[in-house]
């Protein structure tokens, strides 16, 4: 008899010496059995098909879990494989994962075109249609990997390579239907017909490995569903998603500007996009005064050893600009700004009178990033980071952190942010990337779960994703049409201090370690400024927005009374512009839409007469008989508040 425990604590028994998952979730309803993708069996996500053979805790995957979607999206990933390579026989196939909304594969192909993905979708649906049931087999050892591979795809020296990094006589593992195998680990579907609906969406070049000194491919991607319905749902929020586009938004409010000769990911702030990134700093200086920061400068650059004592070189040397040589020796541009901040803390005697010191810095830092990485705003080589580290006692760590995460939550609550949570990053200790000792990381893990489970903010827990020093938490947060942005990464650090020996006097008169707390609530001005704008559809709110007020002269009758109202609205600190040009209203009116200016007055012989204002906001409501006293009222508290919204 096995014993199988459900999420919600329900034992079933099963008199059999085996049960799969498929037959778990035929005993507990047939509809939990057409909705099942996948099952997790003591915490390892399986095959539908696994036998369990032992009392186990299950739960029944579907595609409303995310591992549910990773094993529905990667199943149909081998579905465009084998389409691919029934469409383009001499196509090579290579890796082919899931992602967050959906899946690619890379193809070592000539190139395709958009209209292309139309014949590879129709091969697709007659795949699906076929129902093929999805097998899983295994070999002993490579020298049978490249037997099997070379069966299945001749000469395939990138299935190949993949399998020369096996250990000799590790298990192997490959997954097959219909005609089509591929050297896989899974889990995968039951069979091809649970997809429903399919739709490819675009297809791009991409290095073998991302490392553009290798071949470029033909990366395909698309989404799948399992039921049309849904496609017809994600197809409209990604038309959404193109509207928002922060890049279209950018260009068309003039914020950002990326130059060739200066260099990719190397963002050019225009006039409108600094005044929305000053806006930012300064209100987060305001704030973080408040809340307890002093503020710092550090270089832009160091010497080499800097970055040994911090183990970035080499650990994090891939993703730093190449050295400089000056005086004979190397520099580096900083990648962030921890380092100087060490040495600021070790640069005079400090005691636990002075803990918890909190120093903020909007430090600008370098990465490098691989070409086909960058992103407009949202993955960039240069960048302005919202930073700080807090140096404390060991007993004033969990609070310390648990107030970080309370000022994300107030910067997110004044920005209507409201779908956040935090994902922590641990270790997984058979990984040896990670440095420090046992009792370092045991203790680092333990107090950030401690000050998480305080804030009382929804957490998930990510294994193996911690830096090569500590465990990390990320904050992940999601536009209003469901996109997921990482806001910023924070840390609480016991490895760090000891590596630059910084030490504080305690009230017992011995030297002790501080704790040292990483934070940036904002991230970088380049990926927030990118949330934000795709976020509010380039609507932002009035204290955010680059221009806040255009006035509109019906005539040059008007011009001397807008000028007054102009006049008016600079000496109180708005940003406003009067647009005299001789064009229609209506194209006046429409430019600032597109524009996204929050306010527009419109000056006629009622207003100038009466000493009125004529209102119109982005949300299409006009508002007429507005005194000055009254409209400067309503927009200075407005701005003062950060509100979200304007009425008048």
């Amino acid at each position: 008899m096995i014993k199988i425990k459900l999420p919600d604590g329900k034992v079933k028994e099963y008199d059999e010496n085996s049960v799969t998952g498929k037959d778990i979730a035929l005993s507990i309803g047939e509809n939990l059995a057409r909705a099942s993708v996948g099952i997790v069996v003591n915490g390892e996500v399986r095959d539908l098909s696994f036998a369990i053979q032992e009392d186990a805790s299950i739960q029944i995957l579907t595609f409303n879990d995310e591992e549910g979607k990773r094993i529905f999206w990667h199943s149909t990933a081998h579905v465009l494989a084998e389409a691919v390579t029934k469409l383009y026989p001499d196509a090579k196939i290579t890796i082919g994962p899931a992602i967050e909304n959906g899946f690619y594969y890379d193809f070592d192909m000539p190139p395709i075109s958009e209209t292309d993905l139309v014949k590879i979708e129709d091969m697709m649906k007659n795949i699906v249609k076929e129902n093929q049931a999805f097998k899983k087999s295994s070999v002993s050892n490579k020298e049978n990997a490249y037997k099997e591979i070379n069966k299945a795809q001749p000469n395939n020296k990138y299935k190949e390579e993949l399998i020369n990094e096996f250990t000799k006589d590790e298990k192997i593992t490959f997954y097959e239907h219909g005609s089509f195998k591929d050297l896989c680990k899974g889990p995968h579907l039951t069979s091809t017909g649970k997809i429903k609906a399919i739709k490819l969406t675009k297809v791009a070049a991409a290095y073998w490995r991302g490392d553009n000194a290798n071949k470029q491919l033909q990366r395909i991607y698309g989404i799948s569903f399992p039921d049309k319905k849904q496609l017809r749902n994600y197809l409209q929020l990604l038309e959404e998603a193109k509207k928002r586009d922060h890049r279209k938004i950018g260009k068309s409010m003039d914020i950002f500007e990326v130059s060739e000769d200066i260099g990719s990911g190397l963002i050019l702030w225009l006039p409108n996009g600094n005044i929305i990134k000053e806006e930012l700093e300064n209100w987060s200086k305001e704030t973080e005064k408040k809340w307890g920061y002093k503020r710092v400068t550090t270089p832009l650059i160091s010497k080499e050893g800097l970055f040994y004592t911090s183990e970035h070189l080499p650990h994090y040397k891939d993703s730093m600009f190449s050295p400089m040589k000056i005086d004979g020796e190397n520099y580096y541009i900083k990648p962030m700004n921890c380092p100087f901040h060490h040495k600021i803390f070790s640069a005079r005697p400090r005691s636990y009178r002075d803990l918890p010191l909190r120093i903020a810095e909007y430090g600008t830092c370098h990465r490098y990033e691989q070409s086909g990485a960058i992103t407009g705003l949202l993955r960039v080589r240069g960048m302005e980071m919202n930073d700080a580290h807090i140096y404390c006692t060991k007993e004033q760590a969990v609070q310390e952190f648990v107030d970080v995460i309370k000022l994300h939550e107030y910067y997110y609550n004044i920005l209507g942010i409201k779908d956040y949570w935090m994902e922590l990053a641990l270790r997984n200790p058979e990984n040896d990337k990670y440095h420090g000792e046992e009792k370092m990381w045991v203790e680092a893990e333990q107090l950030m779960k401690e000050s998480m489970k305080k804030s009382n903010v929804k957490y998930e827990i990510e294994r193996d994703g911690a830096a090569f020093y500590g465990p990390k938490m990320d904050f992940q947060i999601k536009s209003v049409i469901g996109k997921t942005f990482t806001a910023s990464t924070n840390q609480i650090d016991l490895f760090t201090p000891d590596k630059f020996g910084l030490k504080y006097q305690g009230n017992d008169n011995k030297e002790h370690t501080p704790v040292v707390i990483h934070r940036a609530p904002l991230g970088t001005h380049e990926r927030f400024i990118g949330f934000l704008l795709e976020h509010f559809a380039g609507k932002l709110p009035l204290w955010l927005s680059p221009e806040q007020i255009r006035i509109f002269p019906v005539s040059d009758n008007f011009n001397s009374y807008s000028r007054e109202i102009l006049e008016l609205m600079q000496k109180n600190g708005l940003r406003s512009w009067i647009d005299d040009r001789k064009e229609t209203m209506n194209k006046k009116i429409r430019e600032a839409q597109l524009r996204n200016v929050p306010i527009m007055i419109t000056v006629g012989e009622k207003e100038k007469n009466n000493k009125t204002l004529a209102i119109r906001t982005l949300n299409g409501k006009i508002v007429f008989d507005v005194k000055m006293t009254k409209f400067l009222e309503i927009v200075k508290e407005n701005i003062e508040k950060k509100e979200l919204t304007i009425s008048f």
